[in-house]
């Protein structure tokens, strides 16, 4: 008798769970990705993805609408914070017993409230862009950038476990981070400083965005939110993010430029994605000063 396989469920087809449901495929696990409109018509004849230059082809299993009785034993939420209980609220029903949010926010309680203890919160440890129907995109390489996930609890408990096999299954980095809560509200703080690459209609160009004006806005922004967050007594999670707080402004604005010279991450921060993720980062900069007051 054969081991059974984990079912998986992609919820949501944007580029990291583009990313996500290709991994799986790639390695043979059972994983569907629930997909609508274009995005759905477009998987129908398979996820067209960049492999070092060379755009290829693999088949994806889809639906357009999750059954309250269609049960997997992860379902994973890659989508925008603006959308996640949106989200949520489509699976509040669903029998699945863990719900995997890969995304940026600043607090459960309301994600709590529509799925309850089915939450298991984490954090995508790739990035990247989808230009003309083709997946361009990465998982990060080290395990500080690999994909984060934790109980709000901090217990290392056997759903924990069990997803961490799933990713060492597909060769990808990830960490078990025990303060899951504060590792998002400092990814927050940084996160939010890219509002200054946006315009009223779209985002700056690349030689803008390295200019001395908006790079010495994002260094006095970072600096400030991490100094909120580490104010509010939370740890401020990973090392590097704290360490980048306590740089001077012109390291920062070196770092910045070095970023904006890679074609990779000016994807990341100023293509297509990037610009979807405009209502994403103004709410959790709106939220973030929020939450920061009042501790």
């Amino acid at each position: 008798m054969g081991i059974r396989q984990n079912r998986l469920l992609i919820f949501g087809a944007g580029v990291i769970g583009s990313l996500y449901a290709l991994r799986f495929t790639q390695y043979g696990l059972d994983v569907t990705v629930l997909a609508r409109g274009k995005r759905l018509d477009e998987l129908k004849n398979g996820l067209r993805y960049n492999d070092n230059g060379t755009i290829k082809q693999i088949s994806i299993k889809t639906i357009n609408k999750l059954e309250d009785d269609d049960v997997y034993d992860y379902i994973f939420v890659p989508v925008r914070y603006d959308q996640a209980e949106s989200a949520l609220t489509v699976i509040k029903n669903n029998q699945s017993k863990t719900i995997v949010t890969l995304t940026n926010t600043m607090g459960y309680d309301h994600w709590l409230k529509i799925v309850g203890d089915r939450l298991l919160p984490g954090f995508p440890g790739a990035g990247g862009d989808i230009k003309e129907d083709v997946l361009y995109a990465q998982f990060g390489s080290e395990k500080h950038q690999g994909t984060i996930f934790g109980e709000i609890n901090g217990l290392i408990t056997e759903r924990v476990k069990d997803l961490a096999h799933i990713f060492e299954t597909v060769g990808l980095q990830y960490e078990i981070q025990k303060n899951i809560l504060a590792f998002h509200i400092s990814h927050t703080a940084l996160a939010i400083v890219n509002k200054h690459f946006y315009t009223e209609d779209g985002m700056v160009d690349v030689e803008t965005a390295k200019s001395e004006s908006i790079l010495r806005k994002i260094a006095a922004d970072i600096k400030q939110n991490i100094q909120l967050v580490e104010q509010a007594g939370i740890p401020v999670i990973p090392t590097d993010t704290r360490v980048m707080g306590k740089l001077p402004d012109i390291d920062i604005i070196s770092r910045y430029r070095q970023m904006l010279s890679n074609d990779f991450i000016i994807d990341v921060k100023l293509g297509n994605h990037a610009v979807n993720q405009k209502a994403e980062i103004m709410l959790l900069d709106e939220t973030f000063h929020k939450v920061m007051a009042q501790r």
